[in-house]
């Protein structure tokens, strides 16, 4: 039982809009009064309870299961399996080009984490750079003692790929994979990451099921219990090594994502990532982003909320739409979900890599400069572009600012070379 009284309160309170979300009919500000009226930690479980036993509601159209073999029978098709043929010079080129696109496009949007799209034209309308023209937010776009902070991250200031939960995790597992490989299961993942994540450094659903896993629950448990984030997007940017380890085959890679997903989320939070991880391994093979979210789609339930945002953004794009335009309206119909939730971030990524059109810098930039969660959506869309393009076509400018360096919070790992990682992933990828 969690000891403070107000952090159950708020899990209580998420509890409810997520039952509502999921299709259920919970009155969300009357759970809310009667949450904040609670006293004790027994009249807050109680609340809890009984959201579980919540009905549907009637008319909700979405098919939403979480087991492997449910999300099978509600695909739309067999995900395709794509031949991919590439030298190891190649293949190492590739995956150094999608370590590299995912450490500069989380860096490109971590100044700015969690900020509206207006908040971030201001800042850089007041530095005179709108749109962002360069590399990386000029330190002018912040002012004074957050310039100061923020230095590190910024255009003047970068370094190296700074510490980062959404590049810790692609690290992680690929630490997992070097000791499981492919036959990994959702508790070997839970083991690495007891071994090797700070507690005080996840978020939201990692750090419910961080907590369930010290009191003693096991997978898939861990990802319901006392758990209302498990569909926000801390799954989503997870996804990466899987889609590099399975190159030209989403269905593979998807699998994979689902091990890892279902330790803390449910839904369209695994979704997410079983959506990342299989444009990823279609990047290997395929040069329109178009087409790679098309059939990426293939891999998750045909009626999911996730499927139903990214086919309103291929609609967008369908119309011809410019960017602004298009990323207004995405926007303003998937607005209502909490700045971390899965659905509208992915509805940016897919929106960025339409787009972007295959160009590394723009395709960052809008996912980034479209706001909420930035540094996720400037990761992912970066490791997607990075991976189509390879290391040796990505912008130079956007690269040397790393130069080569990844820091982590991973116990005993810290700082690590990027090229390392590459070479290291490359080895595990069999063709």
């Amino acid at each position: 039982m969690l000891a403070d009284v107000g952090e159950l309160r708020e899990l209580v309170e998420w509890e409810a809009v997520e039952r509502f979300e999921e299709g259920y009919d919970v009155d969300v500000e009357e759970v809310k009064r009667r949450a904040r009226r609670a006293k004790s930690a027994s009249e807050l479980m109680s609340i809890y309870r009984a959201l579980g036993e919540a009905e549907p509601r009637s008319g909700y159209p979405f098919r939403e299961p979480t087991e492997l073999e449910a999300i099978a029978l509600e695909r739309p098709a067999p995900p395709p399996r794509l031949r991919v043929d590439l030298s190891p010079a190649e293949l190492e080129d590739r995956l150094l080009g999608a370590w590299l696109g995912r450490c500069a496009g989380c860096m490109l949007g971590k100044p700015v984490e969690g900020w509206s799209r207006e908040r971030i034209a201001r800042a850089l309308k007041a530095a005179g750079e709108y749109p962002l023209r360069g590399p990386y937010f000029p330190a002018s776009a912040f002012p004074g003692p957050e310039r100061e902070r923020l230095l590190p991250l910024t255009r003047e200031g970068l370094r190296r790929a700074e510490r980062d939960d959404d590049l810790d995790y692609t690290v992680l597992n690929l630490t997992v994979y070097e000791a499981r490989g492919p036959r990994f299961r959702t508790e070997d993942v839970a083991e690495a990451w007891l071994s090797l994540l700070p507690y005080h450094l996840t978020y939201t659903a990692e750090r419910a099921a961080y907590r369930n896993l010290v009191l003693g629950l096991k997978p898939p448990q861990t990802a319901t219990y006392l758990n209302p984030y498990r569909e926000w997007i801390g799954a989503q940017i997870r996804a990466d090594l899987w889609g590099y380890v399975s190159p030209g085959d989403p269905g593979r890679a998807a699998e994979l994502a689902y091990r890892d997903a279902r330790l803390s989320h449910t839904k369209n939070g695994v979704y997410g990532e079983m959506l990342a991880a299989a444009m990823l391994a279609l990047a290997y093979a395929v040069d329109s982003p178009r087409k790679l979210v098309e059939e990426a789609l293939k891999v998750i339930p045909e009626r999911s909320r996730l499927a139903e945002a990214a086919r309103y953004v291929l609609s967008l794009h369908a119309k011809g739409l410019e960017w602004e335009e298009a990323i207004g309206e995405v926007l303003n119909r998937y607005g209502h979900y909490h700045p971390v939730h899965t659905i509208n971030n992915a509805a940016i990524v897919v929106a960025a890599l339409l787009w972007g059109e295959g160009d590394f810098a723009r395709t960052v930039t809008y996912a980034v400069t479209a706001g909420v969660d930035t540094d996720c959506n400037g990761a992912t869309a970066g490791s997607v572009v990075g991976l189509m393009l390879g290391a040796r076509n990505l912008p130079r400018e956007w690269v040397e600012p790393l130069n080569d360096r990844l820091a982590t919070a991973l116990s005993g790992v810290g700082e690590v070379r990027i090229s390392e990682l590459a070479r290291r992933t490359a080895k595990c990828v069999h063709l």
